[in-house]
């Protein structure tokens, strides 16, 4: 059974949209010095840029931007096909056809006849059906070894979810983090910096780390954009101190850590869209 298109009435131009990406492209691969000698490997570093820039757009909920990121990032995606079309490997069609059976099978409650009452079955089902079909003898099988740390234990901890390994309540996982912080202090609570044993204290870090991200699905928060918004309102709040002090004729470098505290207080009561450049001279 075949979904309606969501935009009937857009469809010939997406497609047509789609077909002049692909030409324009074959022409570029043809033609220009650059894209002729690109290769897979020495797109791969600018496909990730172009990822995290996508990303940034996204947090910033900056829709243009989006929109212009995902030009990059559908860019990299057919000239990665390209490549592959010029040694007879595969081509776009290949990747889409795939694509679209993978989630044909992965989706048995619609193209199928598996009843499902929630989003956890949904999941679970998904699990379930990635380990058969990647024939992974582990449901952490599927995790990629070179996922940011943070980004992983979210993953490895949403796939043994879905295997039902899991708290059952949002209150044991807060006593988890508890627990977890309380054996964090206990290093350092009867040694010096010169005695800790750091090696123990960076396991204990990660396991309470990892309790928290724990307590933050439970909680519906995404552990890597609420860390990316702190970082964003530290940035922010700290070139509004340095603004501030160059105003009044300071160099950060003069100031001590309670001077600096003044300023601090000020930007945290600042609004977001006030300016952070410093002044110019």
């Amino acid at each position: 059974m075949e979904l309606p298109p969501l935009t009937p009435d857009r469809r010939p131009e997406q497609l047509a949209a789609f077909g002049r990406l692909l030409d324009i492209l074959d022409r570029l691969r043809a033609e220009c010095p650059w894209d002729r000698q690109q290769t897979m490997q020495s797109l791969r570093h600018l496909t990730i840029e172009e990822t995290y820039e996508l990303s940034d757009a996204i947090l910033r909920d900056d829709l243009p931007d989006v929109k212009k990121e995902l030009g990059d990032v559908m860019l990299h995606l057919t000239f990665y096909a390209k490549i592959a079309a010029e040694t007879n490997q595969f081509d776009i069609a290949d990747v889409l056809n795939a694509q679209c059976e993978k989630l044909i099978f992965r989706h048995p409650h619609i193209y199928g006849d598996v009843v499902v009452t929630n989003e956890d079955e949904v999941k679970r089902n998904w699990e379930q059906l990635k380990l058969r079909e990647k024939g992974n003898s582990s449901v952490l099988g599927g995790v990629p070894v070179a996922l940011p740390a943070l980004v992983k234990a979210m993953r490895i901890q949403e796939k043994a979810r879905g295997a039902g390994f899991d708290w059952e309540r949002q209150e044991q996982v807060w006593e988890k983090v508890q627990e977890e912080l309380a054996e964090f202090g206990e290093e350092f609570a009867n040694a010096d910096p010169v005695r800790l044993n750091q090696e123990r204290a960076t396991d204990e870090f990660g396991d309470l780390l990892f309790s928290l991200i724990n307590f933050a699905r439970f909680a519906n928060i995404n552990p890597e954009e609420a860390l990316e918004r702190t970082n964003r309102k530290f940035i922010q709040r700290f070139q509004f101190l340095e603004t501030e002090a160059a105003r009044d004729g300071h160099r950060l470098a003069d100031l001590d850590l309670a001077q600096m505290d003044v300023y601090w207080e000020r930007a945290k009561k600042a609004p977001p869209s006030e300016p952070v450049n410093p002044p110019q001279k």
